[in-house]
């Protein structure tokens, strides 16, 4: 069973690939002069109003700004930056509520899906996380995140809070993959650039073939709405797997390519609504 820790930190905010989960900055090795011996409040009340990409570059300048930033995943400075980039109905809601710090909630925000880079059909709601998609006749429609990955290893669920109607597939795809087409089809896993999970017939989907169903056993239960699904995708080992309720379901497709991968969804029923959170790198268990 695979359960989320928090990663190293939060990712740019900005479109693209991150290697091993998208650090705020790596361990500060050089000197402040003065400004390294300020006491830590100081420091972390300063801090409290930079934005993120001015946080990692202030990690970087010593070791002890370094560890006032990451020591404490609750502190103000986290928590003033959470306020400031999410949404209120994402942090009074229960859409977050597998993250266990502020500085979580900033990464996952970070990985959510991108406005920039989904169907026309479709737009992103307010908190930030929830896709809705328009009813659009004999369309299909997916989203990407903003961030993907070709290295580590990493987890995130999603869930449908709307009918899923004849497809609605969870997975991962690359840049080059449409998140667009005519009819109701399974975008999700119809061409080589990408791999999905339709939850409507438990059909695995890769290559505009079917790799079989998932998860393989017997009568497998079908996906019921509000159900959160949990994504695994291993890029070390090169596999995407999936749990349902903390139950590790397997691995889902073997032999992923070395490129940058992005978690993905698509949908074809009108006003449906999917939610995805990135959860960090995945602990074995």
């Amino acid at each position: 069973m695979a359960a989320p820790a928090p990663g190293p930190g939060g990712a740019s905010g900005g479109a693209g690939c991150s290697g091993g989960g998208g650090a705020v900055g790596g361990s500060g090795s050089g000197s402040a002069g003065a400004g390294g011996r300020l006491p830590s409040r100081v420091l972390e009340l300063v801090f409290s109003y930079l934005e993120l990409s001015e946080l990692r570059s202030c990690a970087l300048v010593c070791k002890h700004w370094y560890r006032c930033l990451h020591g404490d995943e609750n502190s103000e400075v986290w928590r003033s930056l959470c306020a400031r980039r999410l949404a209120e109905e994402a942090l009074r809601t229960d859409i977050l509520c597998n993250l266990p710090s502020y500085k979580a909630k900033v990464r996952a925000f970070q990985h959510a899906f991108s406005t920039n880079d989904c169907s026309r059909n479709v737009y992103i709601k307010k908190n930030g996380f929830t896709l809705h998609r328009n009813p659009i006749a004999q369309s299909t429609d997916g989203a990407r995140t903003k961030i993907g990955f070709s290295e580590g290893r990493h987890a995130w669920e999603v869930w449908w809070e709307g009918p899923l109607g004849t497809v609605a597939v969870i997975g991962i795809a690359t840049k080059r993959a449409p998140m667009q087409c005519q009819g109701y089809v399974a975008l999700l896993g119809s061409d080589d650039q990408s791999w999905g999970w339709n939850l409507v017939d438990n059909n695995l989907l890769h290559n505009g073939e079917v790799n079989g169903s998932f998860p393989q056993c017997n009568n497998a239960p079908k996906y019921q709405i509000g159900e959160r699904i949990r994504v695994i995708l291993d890029m070390e080992d090169k596999t995407l797997a999936f749990e349902r309720g903390y139950e590790f379901l397997g691995v889902a497709f073997r032999g992923l390519p070395k490129a940058c991968l992005y978690p993905a969804v698509s949908a074809v029923y009108g006003n449906t609504e999917v939610t995805l959170v990135y959860l960090g790198k995945p602990l074995d268990g």
